[in-house]
């Protein structure tokens, strides 16, 4: 094996590596997010006005930020947490946080389209409202927020790219020291295939499997089986 085939496996293996953490933390950080947002929405079925709002203003501002500004921002926390503010598991910090917000209001969509009749008809049946995020919301709306998932990974790939000209690893470094300045134009389009080729398969699984939810849905109650 050449050290240029090591070079793009390793740097490959980094960006799988970024991109499952970073969205495992999003996932982690921004669903509860959007649940809450949701329920304290002046049209939610728990209206809180002050805290929507406040938390409202920190999701919109922490999506307005371009990522590469807020990596540079993020630096002296991925100092304090891991030590060091380059290299991929730094890196998985400030991805982490570019897309929780992206998580969170993607999914407060997601619930704003449940049918308003399936939720009045679970608190009718006496249902409380934990039992109606759970066993009405999140099971109706689970199509749209893993197609909202699927959309933020395809992001967090390329902010993994943008990461790497700035000491972030993965596919863009590679491309950017191996490629670019070394003018290695085989490098820069093995990377850049690479990474079409990660997105491309996760769009058709995402694809894949909120049509499966779609098919099959779990515990809903608004929509039934289809007939096999």
């Amino acid at each position: 094996m050449s050290p240029i085939t090591e070079l793009v496996l390793q740097s490959t293996w980094e960006t799988v590596v970024m991109v499952f953490f970073s969205t495992l933390f999003a996932i982690l950080l921004g669903f509860p997010l959007g649940i809450f947002l949701f329920v304290t929405s002046p049209r939610g079925i728990a209206p809180k006005i002050i805290p929507y709002q406040l938390i409202s203003r920190i999701v919109n501002v922490l999506r307005s930020f371009p990522f590469v500004i807020l990596m540079i921002v993020l630096f002296p926390l991925s100092r304090v947490v891991l030590g060091t503010a380059i290299g991929t598991e730094a890196t998985i910090i400030p991805l982490s946080i570019a897309a929780a917000p992206f998580i969170a209001r993607l999914t407060e969509t997601a619930l704003n389209e449940v049918d308003k009749g399936v939720i009045q008809a679970a608190v009718a049946m006496g249902a409380s409202k934990r039992q109606v995020v759970r066993k009405v919301l999140i099971p109706e709306a689970l199509p749209s927020i893993i197609s909202g998932v699927t959309l933020t990974i395809i992001t967090l790939i390329g902010y993994s790219a943008m990461a790497g000209a700035i000491g972030g690893g993965g596919l863009g470094d590679l491309a950017i020291r191996y490629g670019y300045q070394r003018f290695r134009t085989d490098v820069m389009i093995e990377s850049v295939v690479i990474i079409i080729a990660m997105v491309e398969v996760i769009q058709f699984l995402g694809t894949k499997a909120a049509t499966l939810v779609v098919k099959y849905p779990i515990g809903s109650f608004g929509r039934q089986k289809s007939p096999k």
